[in-house]
């Protein structure tokens, strides 16, 4: 892969993350556009409604993932004779934590069942049933076996044809003309035919999940090195999430509203996430192996991702009405100017993910939930007063600023203030103009 007027950009690292990209688009693709009808269908209220439930179960689930995704990569590629104990200890542990998720997902809504401006929209069974979809996302602990191995082409198949079986099935509920329940179930089925996916391709592979075994000993170190990261993914749900929970007290239209530019700018966000987590076990190899070359591939990530939502960020930006009224039509009146706002979120959005993964290499996973608490805290602070005075816009704006504080947060520690500064040339193109310099 060449980027042009960058000089040397190391492509071997990055070849098989593009191989896996071509993979992805279409199932991405797919699950957006029907993602858009099914906005479209439901209007903002009814879409408001599974957007709220959505948003209130994803800041719990994040519990459930135990912050071990990336533990697990690691561990596999440090001990690969023990894949079995880390895989069958780490699927025990989320199955358990994903069980209680359930209750205390439906007990939260419970709680907060006063904001709700529809009487009778049945939200209780919204939220029960995409509850049960965090129970599925326990077998996710395959993807990471195999994004360990660098083989996340065979995660990609098996996502693209749950994609395929998802996409008809809303396209049934949508000639059908169902009510927004039946869309939550869906979600849950999506979840559903995902594990059973992952399952399924695990042992294709020639393995078999009946060698797994749980390790007590394992268990405890796993959630001890990962406990800051279970803190960093709440936080992370919450700045990236809250504003659409916070969003209620204002109505279910607004929040379908603010949901639907939200939907289209965050469509993407899967692209900076596929980079970071194809080429992890190259740059922890680099990390342990060639320090220069570590850098050097730091600084091309950080370089890539600019290059990526930089140009994106202005086009979106002066089109965000335009492109809301064509996927969505006049119903959703308001979201274009909040699209306009949040696109540029994507940037920092993009460039927390790459740094993360700086942070993880390095151990600093204390710093990593540090800088997503302050953000999640900011955003929360930012909503109570921007949500009553402009809404959705107030919330966009929130979330932009959120993002960028949990973003460059690095600056203000002196051991990782290096990496900001890095991302902060990358953002300003310091760095592309450097290299086109040395040509």
């Amino acid at each position: 892969m060449k980027i042009p007027g960058i000089k040397g950009f190391d492509e071997a690292a990055f070849e098989k993350y593009f191989k896996n990209t071509s993979w992805l688009m279409f199932g991405k693709i797919l699950s957006m556009v029907v993602g858009f009808l099914i906005a479209r269908y439901l209007g903002p209220i009814s879409f408001g409604d599974l957007s709220f439930a959505d948003a209130l179960t994803t800041i719990v689930a994040a519990v459930g993932t135990l912050g071990l995704d990336s533990f697990i990569i690691r561990e596999i590629i440090k001990e690969p004779q023990r894949k079995n104990e880390i895989l069958g200890t780490s699927l025990a542990m989320r199955l358990g934590v994903n069980l209680l998720i359930i209750p205390i997902s439906i007990g939260l809504y419970v709680l907060f069942h006063q904001f709700s401006d529809k009487p009778g929209t049945p939200l209780t069974l919204i939220v029960t049933l995409l509850s049960f979809a965090t129970f599925f996302k326990s077998f996710n602990v395959i993807d990471s076996y195999f994004q360990s191995q660098v083989q996340s082409k065979y995660v990609v198949k098996v996502q693209n044809i749950c994609v395929i079986l998802s996409a008809v099935v809303k396209l049934m509920l949508l000639y059908y003309q169902l009510p927004v329940v039946y869309f939550a179930a869906a979600i849950s089925f999506d979840a559903f035919i995902l594990a059973f996916g992952l399952v399924w391709m695990y042992h294709q592979r020639g393995f078999d999940m009946r060698d797994w075994t749980f390790n007590m000993a394992r268990a405890k170190s796993l959630l001890k090195q990962s406990f800051p990261l279970i803190l960093s993914a709440v936080m992370v749900s919450i700045y990236m999430k809250i504003d659409q929970v916070m969003l209620k007290s204002v109505g279910s239209a607004e929040v379908g509203i603010y949901s639907a530019a939200a939907k289209i700018s965050e469509a993407w966000y899967f692209i900076p996430i596929a980079i970071v987590t194809s080429v992890f076990p190259a740059i922890i190899h680099a990390r342990q192996t060639d320090i220069e070359r570590y850098q050097k591939r730091l600084v091309n990530l950080y370089d890539l991702l600019v290059f990526m939502s930089l140009p994106v960020a202005l086009v979106v930006s002066f089109l965000g009405t335009d492109i809301i009224h064509f996927l969505y039509g006049t119903r959703y009146e308001g979201a274009g100017e909040m699209l306009s706002i949040h696109i540029w979120s994507g940037i920092f959005v993009f460039l927390g993910s790459a740094s993360s993964q700086y942070l993880l290499a390095e151990g600093f996973t204390l710093i990593s939930f540090q800088r997503t608490a302050t953000g999640a805290i900011v955003n929360i602070l930012l909503n109570f007063w921007l949500i009553p005075l402009y809404g959705g816009i107030g919330a966009s704006i929130a979330t932009l600023i959120a993002c960028f504080v949990s973003t460059f947060y690095i600056l203000f520690i002196p051991k990782t203030r290096q990496q900001g500064i890095m991302m902060l040339k990358s953002l300003f193109l310091i760095s592309a103009i450097q290299k086109i310099k040395l040509r």
